[in-house]
């Protein structure tokens, strides 16, 4: 009898330390509700772009359901790879480029008969504070032409001002960057008159002139001499250039100077037609020779001693000695009670 009980109490014993093993093994439901829920999507998430999570955004995924996580990271991802400020630039650039620009040739045959005859541009020495006579002359042509906007001399003030501009057709030795580098420290904007190679082989200096509120003029495509074009091909070489700046500068602005300043009536009548305005000059030196530079010394003198008023200074950025010479060229316009103004401030 006693070795019966004994082998009952063995088995409720052995009973009992099965039941106690198992209940230890497995948590309650409120321990297991409290633990982190890093599932399989969240994982993925963060392996497809693992240099975008943060400590912060893996922190905060820890008290996160699945979908929150995946909106966290996101979240993180926007704030925390943004473009270079290059990249912006050239992209934006790019993207917000104009309308193309649109024209009528009108007589494209010049059945009317304007002047075809080509005239070169002279200009005259001015002295004494004085515009030379021809430069006078210049100016009363172009205004007594019917449809034709041309300046050469702002003949409509007494005012002591000035225009500065620049013809760029190729760059040398970056002088266009010291440039604008002075125009900067000076406060002064000028004008740029731009070819289409000069544009496509320059983007960074065509762009930093327009981003430092100068303008850039239209000097035609491929720079030839506009009476010997047809009407047609005027309108071409103009709306080319034009069209380029449009399209990756997002830019257009409505002047135009000929090259080598050769021009005739009809050529005018066409440049105008088309909505642009004709700009000479009535200050210029030969100073686009880069093998006979003189110094800068010379450069000053010459500019200098021909200011008067409403003058439209010609320099071309290919010169060593214009660069020199530009911060003091500026001072002694200042000095002599000068002002400069944009061609934007100039009423055809």
């Amino acid at each position: 009898m006693k070795k019966f009980f004994c082998v009952i109490a063995c088995i409720l014993m052995a009973v009992s330390i099965c039941s106690c093993k198992n209940e230890a093994a497995a948590p309650n439901e409120s321990e297991a509700d409290s633990q982190p829920m890093l599932g399989g999507e969240t994982e993925s998430s963060t392996q497809d772009h693992p240099e975008d999570i943060t400590t912060e955004s893996v922190t905060q995924s820890t008290t996160a359901t699945t979908s929150q996580t995946k909106t966290q990271l996101k979240t993180e991802t926007t704030t925390k790879t943004k473009p270079t400020k290059e990249t912006v630039t050239t992209s934006t650039t790019v993207k917000s480029g104009l309308p193309p620009f649109s024209y009528t040739i009108n007589d494209a045959e010049n059945a009317r008969g304007l002047s075809t005859e080509r005239k070169g541009f002279s200009f005259g020495v001015a002295k004494d504070g004085v515009a030379h006579n021809q430069s006078v002359i210049n100016q009363q042509t172009f205004d007594a032409f019917e449809n034709v906007q041309a300046l050469a001399l702002d003949t409509k003030t007494q005012e002591k001002i000035m225009y500065v501009t620049f013809d760029n057709g190729y760059e040398y030795k970056n002088l266009t960057a010291d440039i604008l580098d002075t125009l900067k420290v000076k406060n002064v904007k000028a004008a740029f008159f731009v070819t289409l190679s000069y544009a496509k082989q320059n983007p960074k200096l065509v762009q930093r002139m327009i981003d430092e509120g100068h303008i850039v003029g239209n000097h035609s495509a491929t720079h030839p001499s506009f009476p010997k074009l047809t009407r047609t091909q005027m309108a071409q070489e103009i709306a080319t250039l034009d069209n380029y700046l449009r399209e990756n500068f997002a830019y257009t602005s409505p002047y135009f100077r000929f090259p080598s300043g050769e021009h005739s009536e009809c050529a005018l009548e066409l440049v105008t037609s088309i909505g642009f305005k004709s700009v000479f000059w009535s200050v210029a030196y030969a100073d686009w020779d880069t093998s006979t530079q003189k110094g800068a010394d010379y450069a000053f003198s010459t500019v200098t001693s021909r200011f008067h008023p409403g003058a439209v200074i010609l320099l071309h950025a290919v010169s060593q000695d214009n660069t020199d010479a530009l911060g003091r060229i500026i001072d002694e316009a200042h000095n002599q009670g000068y002002k400069f103004k944009t061609l934007n401030e100039y009423s055809y």
